[in-house]
């Protein structure tokens, strides 16, 4: 059998035996798939990960014969985002955190800088015309509801599942939240981004730990909380406020390609050795903040993959890459966007791409 070599690697996120529906047998037996994308999802934003608790889930992947290709997320404090004087005892934790990772080997963490809420959905399980449900965003939806019951909305349809970004300890002080980031305009948390990365910056140099921020999902303010990472422009900005290599990208197709302007194979070109995980999924543009998300097949929706993948081939894409969220297909039961079987056909989908790139290039 001729071996097709596989530059980049492809992985699943996984959110631990104690919070996912899929098992990392399952994901094991998913071709082409080498490792997952993890986090240790009990901890709070602003705790430091103890040597022990990363040793366990570590060795509990590769026990079943994956490797932990990278952490979805270490969260970041509010204190930070917000800049309030108890920011550098949350920074001097994460930098701890960063310390017991790089002593494990793990080089990769993605993690982003939305304020409040992570990403953002009006529907998390609209039935396509197949009988599938996905994921689904409407702006006019979202403006008619009172931000301060958005994790009550969330929770109702979560299908008995914790979802990641909506941790609830931190979501029950919305209000408080929304009280504290008053005065927080995009320049400000601009700011406050570039003085945390600094300040990690040396840790992240001596473990070769390599830091990917997530773009804004959707790509534009929401409840009218700023929104910083979401264009060419303010990505190129970040990247040369802070030169280091290691200050990289967590590339996410599906949170640019909300906005249609963003050209995202142009992006992927232009930040070529600062792209360090992919994030690979597709969405069907319905009109001006209004999109579903879709199957992976360029086909389903408004985003080319082939020209994607063809993107990263081309720049020599070697860190993960993974299949972003998936429809819920074949009654499925799981955490929205985050079921075995459509993710499955997306990582199959994508490596077949980047096989036929492999033996045309």
């Amino acid at each position: 059998m001729k071996v097709v070599k596989f530059i980049m690697k492809m992985t699943l996120r996984w959110f631990g035996s104690k919070h996912d529906s899929v098992t990392l047998k399952q994901i094991r037996q998913i071709p082409g798939c080498v490792g997952v994308i993890t986090t240790l999802y009990d901890t709070k934003p602003g705790e430091v990960w103890s040597p022990e608790a990363i040793k366990a889930m570590k060795k509990e992947i590769e026990a079943d014969g994956l490797e932990l290709s990278g952490i979805e997320s270490v969260n970041i404090h509010d204190d930070i985002k917000i800049g309030l004087p108890t920011k550098d005892q949350y920074i001097q934790n994460y930098i701890e955190t960063l310390e017991n990772l790089g002593k494990e080997g793990i080089d990769l963490v993605c993690y982003n800088f939305m304020p409040v809420f992570d990403w953002t959905r009006s529907d998390l399980a609209k039935v396509r015309p197949d009988g599938a449900t996905v994921l689904s965003y409407d702006q006019e939806l979202v403006d008619k509801i009172d931000p301060t019951k958005m994790f009550d909305q969330m929770e109702s349809s979560s299908n008995g599942f914790a979802l990641p970004g909506w941790e609830p300890e931190r979501l029950a002080r919305v209000k408080e939240l929304f009280e504290m980031y008053e005065d927080v305009n995009e320049e400000k948390l601009f700011e406050n981004l570039v003085y945390f990365l600094k300040a990690i910056m040396p840790t992240c140099e001596k473990y070769r730990i390599k830091m990917a921020i997530h773009q804004d999902d959707p790509a534009w303010p929401v409840f009218g909380l700023p929104r910083i990472i979401n264009t060419k422009e303010n990505i190129q900005r970040l990247l040369e406020a802070v030169p280091e290599v290691n200050n990289g990208l967590t590339l996410c197709t599906g949170s640019l390609g909300s906005n249609p302007d963003n050209d995202i194979p142009d992006m992927i070109r232009s930040f070529k050795g600062r792209i360090h995980f992919g994030h690979v999924r597709n969405l069907i543009h319905l009109g001006p903040g209004k999109f579903d998300e879709a199957a992976h097949l360029s086909t389903d929706g408004s985003l080319d993959m082939y020209e994607i993948m063809k993107a990263f081939h081309e720049i020599g894409m070697e860190g993960p890459i993974r299949p972003d969220h998936g429809r819920a297909i074949w009654d499925e039961v799981s955490m929205p966007g985050y079921g075995l079987y459509d993710r499955a056909l997306g990582a199959t989908y994508l490596n077949g791409i980047w096989e036929a790139l492999e033996k045309t290039s």
